[in-house]
């Protein structure tokens, strides 16, 4: 058609659909009687909000100040002409057009407390059954603000912008919503599989090539149908309409047509633009619904992740649980993921990366049965080259993502592919080539998908889930019925509704030979997630390290002095660390009630660890005078042994003294190792190696240097840093002071605009390191602050600690690829080197840095310049997100290995721990072996008492490792990360445990006692 006659045709079909279909879904109406009751404060039961007193509300009156709940009684007779009919309660609480998880939704109750299903945006009605003479229903309405602030009818985009509602005590006081309609309508079903037969021809036709015969033959009888169906009364020319669209409807797909595996999804943050008390009630509303909807449909599965929202479930909607129990017992409801929360991967700590498996899939098994066979991650901002290997431990085979489509830079070459780990591990790994992980099966998603599908010629099917979400609403009748008409259809891909694990062994076993990704998966966007919401990283890391500690000193407790092991404790403690490691808490891109929160609940999580630890340590040590020195790490760095409690001389230690010496040219700090020069502007100007005989700065350079940029992202705030920033930069070249404070250090102040930023940097005695605590009070919105530090090293490329090992990526841009990250993420430490000479920078709560070669002229030779991200400063989604006080320190390594830097990491985050008491402690364990750490001491997840111990070889080299027990056992046994063998039977020579360890590999092992 000319474009003129396109128009025409569009305009024509949408104003049918309109004007003549949509009102004749519901023929008849009649309003319903509504009455409220508005909860003071939190939400309540349904047995306290029934009884309650309710007032009389007016259909079309506003409800709802921000965050508040507020309960309607709905009631009215069934007339008796209906009561054979089908009828439906339909709702609008006053929805937007957009954003279908992020507002008003409801969750209706029988009067007997029994739950219906749930009101949301784009599933509006409630059923009522046959023969009813009378509705009674309670709705428990949540007034959820849309905390994103967009124009009308705009999804995503720049219109992000500062909102009032990121808490609940700023909220402004009127009602957000207009409770618009509450109808008992009679629901034409001829009428609504109509409505879906032109949706989808509709659809398909607009996404078919003009010139397609298919899409003409479409029109046609889009055209011949509209004229056959009586405008004032489609309930009796409907079926005319329908006969005249099934001929097309009927005509099948190509035979070489791509096939979709459809599963109902429901992607429901664990928290974002919303707190988490009400993710737990945006579970039960859409898993309802979805309960519901599997009734329906036979043939319709559901996928969700994340055992976190069972046990919700299981604690606050006992009903829904045990109804969700029954659909996976059935092989409808699945359980997919096997994490406690589809996690962030980037940050979190090692062990903490095992335990989100750990926790989920012990939660999985033991409540419902089922060990998941892949990872579920559609969302989650970039995934650590150590995932494949901690993956395949806890029992998966299949990885599934569709994030990466984000790039900003790059296309990732791959859908179906196996993804290799740093350790050389395998997972065969999908992408949806749909690019989405909430597609409504509409035909733009399944052309997408089917054009897009790069293993086209050798794979021929690709995962498709569907329904609404991030704020959840999952799939509706609207998008089964799409499905059910796509499944075998002219001009569309084939639609089959299926489950991920019946496609991942299909598509698996059609591709022999994927092709292979190394290493991390890389997202190039939401970069600044690496440094957005400071406190609640640093709370992150504190508690992971808190948690280490506890662990240790509880199971020696247990092993040495028969002290109880306190399974409970450890087990609530570590769900709350891992669901604050959920991929927009940790990040940092919710909004403030969700990292205030978070903050609270780390205070709580370090209280409890410090109180299981000194329980455990006073049952070890007794009462006494006797000077001791506690070491939780994996190695020593002082006079006491790793992992042990011993003696504790307070002359012993580092030999030397450190003098500082003022001066006009700047202070000196001299240890006899190293020698610091501070000039009057605060900086270093240099950092003299007097054992290697070299200087570390760059030349014409200079080392700790604060520099702010302007932040101010296209798009995400508190997600991203764009390339752009580094276009503009202030440097902190004049300090306010130089102070010296003691022998050993000096303190550095500066002012910009209305924040300070103070180092004190402090060289111990005997040390060949440099400490330096960042103190920055920040009150500038939108404005990055970095610190430098310029090394005179030619560095190719950058080591940074991730899980069980680190990765090494190019400090060139020689590639897109390359160009692309210039914004990475590190654990503790970061390393550069060249051949025999290194540089490591360690942390106790960074994770954004961004590392360079740089070049200072003819007469210098290329250097590196390592640059950590210290505060973000977004303005949203938490407009004061970063503002107010923080302390951070850094460790500057000179001469260092990687090995030195992740030695001096463990000291830096868990440093030992001062005491008196009446004996020493050995360790438990005698470890030998190059490059071994032992991340994990513990008593077994099943409450044996068996003692489990997890290492891995550190250095990225093959190693040999001695592991000798210290207490009594009856064997040991290597395990996967569930703490169950493997079959891998354990070499023990002479008592003590002889292991081969490949690259950064980890091994489990569990000592029965």
């Amino acid at each position: 058609m000319r474009f003129d006659e396109k128009t025409r045709f569009e305009g024509r079909i949408s104003r049918f659909v309109e004007e003549t279909i949509t009102p004749a879904l519901y023929p008849e109406r009649i309003a319903l009687d509504v009455s409220v009751w508005r909860v003071p404060d939190e939400p309540v039961p349904f047995d306290e909000a029934r009884a309650a007193t309710y007032e009389p509300f007016v259909m079309g009156s506003p409800w709802g100040v921000a965050w508040s709940t507020e309960w309607f009684h709905v009631t009215g007779e069934v007339p008796a002409a209906w009561r054979e009919r089908d009828l439906e309660v339909v709702v609008d609480l006053g929805f937007h057009t957009w954003n279908e998880g992020g507002q008003a939704e409801g969750l209706a109750y029988r009067p007997d407390g029994s739950i219906v299903k749930a009101i949301e945006p784009y599933n509006r009605y409630l059923r009522v059954d046959r023969g009813t003479e009378r509705v009674d229903l309670y709705i428990e309405a949540a007034s959820n603000p849309d905390a994103a602030v967009r124009a009308e009818g705009e999804r995503w985009g720049n219109t992000w912008r500062q909102s009032p509602y990121t808490s609940k005590e700023h909220r402004p006081p009127t009602p957000v919503y207009v409770f618009r309609s509450c109808d008992l309508a009679v629901r034409d079903h001829e009428v609504a599989a109509f409505a879906a037969d032109v949706d989808v021809l509709w659809q398909l036709a607009l996404v078919l090539p003009e010139t397609s015969p298919r899409r003409a033959s479409i029109v046609a009888a889009l055209a011949r149908a509209i004229d056959v169906c009586d405008p004032d009364d489609l309930p009796g020319t409907v079926g005319a309409g329908r006969a005249v669209l099934a001929p097309v409807l009927a005509s099948p797909a190509g035979a070489s047509s791509h096939t979709l595996v459809a599963t109902g999804h429901a992607h429901i943050d664990s928290a974002w633009l919303w707190p988490v008390r009400e993710t737990i009630r945006k579970c039960a509303r859409t898993w309802s619904n979805v309960l519901e909807l599997l009734e329906e449909h036979e043939d319709l599965t559901f996928s969700a992740s994340s055992a976190q929202q069972y046990r919700w479930m299981k604690d606050h909607y006992p009903q829904v649980w045990e109804r969700i129990r029954a659909a996976v017992a059935d092989g409808r409801f699945i359980p997919v993921g096997g994490m406690w929360v589809e996690s962030d991967t980037n940050m979190p700590g090692s062990e903490a990366m095992a335990r989100q498996f750990v926790a989920g899939q012990r939660f999985f098994r033991e409540e419902l049965g089922v060990t998941c066979p892949e990872v579920w991650l559609p969302d989650s901002f970039g995934y650590s080259g150590a995932l494949p290997q901690i993956a395949r431990a806890a029992g998966a085979r299949w990885f599934l993502t569709q994030k990466l489509s984000w790039n900003e830079t790059n296309v990732m070459p791959h859908h179906s592919f196996t993804w290799e780990g740093i350790d050389g591990s395998r997972i065969f790994t999908h992408f949806p080539p749909v690019d989405s992980y909430v597609s409504a099966l509409d035909a733009e998603d399944l052309d997408k998908a089917e054009r897009q599908y790069s293993e086209a010629g050798h794979g021929t099917r690709s995962l498709i889930p569907f329904g609404y979400g991030d704020g959840g609403g999952g799939p509706t009748r609207e998008m089964v019925a799409r499905a059910e008409r796509q499944a075998d259809l002219e001009g569309s891909p084939r639609v089959v509704l299926g489950n991920p694990r019946d496609f991942f062994a299909a598509a698996e076993a059609e591709l022999p030979d994927p092709s292979t990704w190394t290493g991390e998966m890389y997202l190039e966007t939401h970069r600044g997630t690496y440094t957005s919401q400071v406190r609640t990283k640093q709370g992150n890391r504190r508690s992971e390290h808190a948690l280490h500690a506890a662990e240790l000193w509880a199971a020696t407790a247990a092993v040495r002095e028969g002290a109880p092991y306190p399974y409970d404790d450890l087990e609530r403690i570590w769900h709350v660390v891992l669901l604050q490691q959920f991929h927009d808490i940790l990040p940092g891109s919710s909004i403030a009630w969700v990292h205030r929160e978070a903050e609270a609940g780390y205070g709580r999580v370090l209280a409890e660890c410090a109180e299981i630890v000194d329980g455990a340590v006073r049952a070890l040590v007794g009462e006494g005078d006797l000077a001791l020195a506690a070491n939780a790490t994996p190695f020593a760095l002082d006079s006491v042994a790793p992992m042990a409690i011993g003696a504790h001389d307070a002359g012993s230690g580092a030999t030397g003294a450190t003098s500082v010496v003022p001066g006009a040219d700047g202070t000196v700090l001299d240890n006899g190792l190293l020698r610091v020069v501070v000039d009057p502007r605060g900086l270093v100007t240099s950092l003299r190696d007097l054992v290697a005989d070299r200087e570390v700065v760059a030349a014409g350079a200079a080392a700790l240097l604060f520099q702010v940029h302007g932040d101010r992202p296209t798009m995400y705030e508190a997600w991203d840093i764009d390339a752009a920033y580094r276009r503009t930069v202030e440097d902190l070249r004049a300090a306010d002071s130089v102070e010296i404070l003691a022998p050993d250090a000096v303190r550095v102040s500066h002012t910009y605009r209305s924040s300070t930023v103070a180092a004190t940097l402090r060289l111990p005695a005997g040390a060949r390191h440099l400490d330096v605590t960042v103190d920055v009070d920040w009150h500038e919105a939108r404005r990055l602050l970095k610190l430098a530090v310029p090394v005179d090293v030619k560095a190719d490329a950058a080591a940074s600690e991730t899980q069980f090992g680190h990765v090494v990526r190019p400090t060139h841009t020689n590639t897109t690829w390359d160009e692309a990250r210039y914004e990475t993420v590190a654990h503790r430490w970061l390393h550069v080197g060249e051949e025999g000479y290194g540089v490591a920078v360690v942390n106790d709560s960074t994770y954004g840095y961004d590392v360079r070669r740089t070049w200072a002229g003819e007469r210098s030779a290329a250097a590196t310049t390592i640059r950590a991200s210290v505060i973000h400063g977004p303005k949203f989604p938490d407009p004061d997100c970063d503002m107010g006080e923080h302390t951070m320190r850094y460790r500057i390594l000179p001469g260092a290995t990687r090995a030195d830097a992740l030695r001096h990491a463990w000291d830096v985050n868990l440093p030992t721990t001062r005491l008196t008491g009446a004996r020493a402690v050995a360790p438990l364990l005698d470890v030998t072996g190059r490059g071994v750490v032992v991340q994990t001491v513990k008593l077994a997840e099943d409450r044996s008492g068996d003692v489990v111990v997890r290492l891995y070889e550190s250095d990225g080299g093959r190693t040999r490792a001695s592991i000798r027990a210290d207490f009594e056992h009856v064997g040991v046994a290597v395990t996967d990360l569930l703490e169950e063998p493997t079959g891998e039977a354990a070499t023990v020579v002479d008592g003590a445990v002889e292991l081969e360890l490949r690259p950064f590999q980890i091994v489990t092992l569990r000592y029965a006692r």
